[in-house]
């Protein structure tokens, strides 16, 4: 599938509203997520009074966090506008990191369009938004799908739709749940979705593990995504369920390092092993003195160590042959010391 993220695990620091509406904030928040070792970083684009409607209410997670009594105030408190926005995505590429971006209508897809950004991100709640799906699908960039609180015939039926459009995608597993418990981080899904969709899948992080990064990419994931915020104290809806400077770096490191232990794909003898192969793996040997002539049989045969001479696992291509010369009780055979025919 063309354009499909395939790499060494794509770290994304998610600043998501944590900026406070504050571009000063914004612009830290890029500088710390290039510090921690971060590949990309994530805005949401979005304007309040299109996403919300008037019935909209807080998420409960968000009901002890903030102290506004209407979400669509707090979200507009939470607006970059364009230019600001396009200050931001300038030094994310300036920091020599990928500019990612969540937009939450079709005309967000617009301005996303606009500010060039390289990645489209979809939230999970909108993998079953048609409408937004098909016009960020447009753009031909590569897209990136959440599956929270979706089951696995809504997350095909995202698939066939952009497989449809011919968009290039990817998926990450998601729980949507802030913070997200241990127990219900079901890293599993990891595979399961890559195995079925037969696309590159990552994790979208909201649980509180430091550990959960680097388990997620040994479970497959190739994309990591996780909040980032300056203080978890910081009053807002995702400080809480962020992870603080220190945090995201500890948290880079352990992926990398899961990345090392995981290697490349192809199992293989390792130049590291070949000592040990050698060494320990065992070999054909004389259990008594035979006469050139002599029909080998099992009973004349036991297996040693090193593994040097003909393989233990050959000794049905042995047995039956015969001694080409007198060999004695403890000899280690090899290919030329029998007939090559039985």
């Amino acid at each position: 599938m063309r354009h499909q993220i395939t790499m060494s695990t794509l770290i994304i620091a998610e600043i998501g509203v944590n900026h406070d509406g504050s571009l000063e904030r914004a612009l830290e928040l890029v500088q710390i997520a290039r510090q921690c070792g971060a590949d990309a970083v994530k805005l949401q684009v979005f304007k309040a009074a299109q996403l919300m409607h008037q019935s909209t209410e807080f998420a409960e997670y968000q009901r002890s966090t903030v102290s506004d009594s209407d979400p669509t105030a707090m979200l507009r408190r939470y607006e970059l506008d364009e230019e600001q926005l396009q200050t931001v995505v300038t030094a994310i590429h300036s920091a020599g990191m990928r500019a990612v971006a969540t937009p939450f209508s079709p005309d967000d897809v617009e301005t996303i369009n606009r500010l060039g950004l390289d990645v489209v991100k979809i939230a999970s709640p909108d993998s079953v938004n048609r409408p937004l799906l098909q016009r960020a699908a447009t753009l031909g960039k590569p897209m990136i799908v959440s599956t929270g609180a979706a089951n696995m015939d809504e997350i095909q039926m995202c698939c066939d739709w952009l497989r449809g459009w011919e968009a290039p995608f990817s998926l990450l597993h998601c729980i949507s749940s802030y913070p997200t418990p241990l127990e219900m981080t079901h890293l599993g899904w990891i595979g399961e979705l890559r195995q079925r969709f037969g696309v590159t899948v990552g994790f979208s992080d909201h649980s509180t593990e430091v550990i959960s990064g680097a388990l997620a990419v040994a479970a497959g994931a190739m994309i990591v995504e996780r909040h980032l915020t300056y203080s978890r104290q910081a009053k807002g809806p995702d400080h809480a369920a962020s992870s603080d400077p220190g945090q995201f770096a500890h948290y880079v490191r352990l992926v990398r390092q899961a990345e090392q232990m995981v290697g490349q794909p192809g199992k293989c003898v390792l130049p590291i092993e070949q000592d040990v192969r050698t060494v320990s793996r065992q070999s054909l040997v004389c259990r008594r003195d035979m006469s050139a002539g002599q029909t080998i049989s099992a009973d004349d045969l036991t297996v040693q160590r090193p593994g040097t001479g003909i393989p233990a696992a050959m000794i049905e291509s042995v047995v039956g042959r015969k001694v080409s010369r007198a060999t004695k009780a403890g000899t280690m055979l090899s290919w030329d010391m029998i007939s090559e025919t039985a």
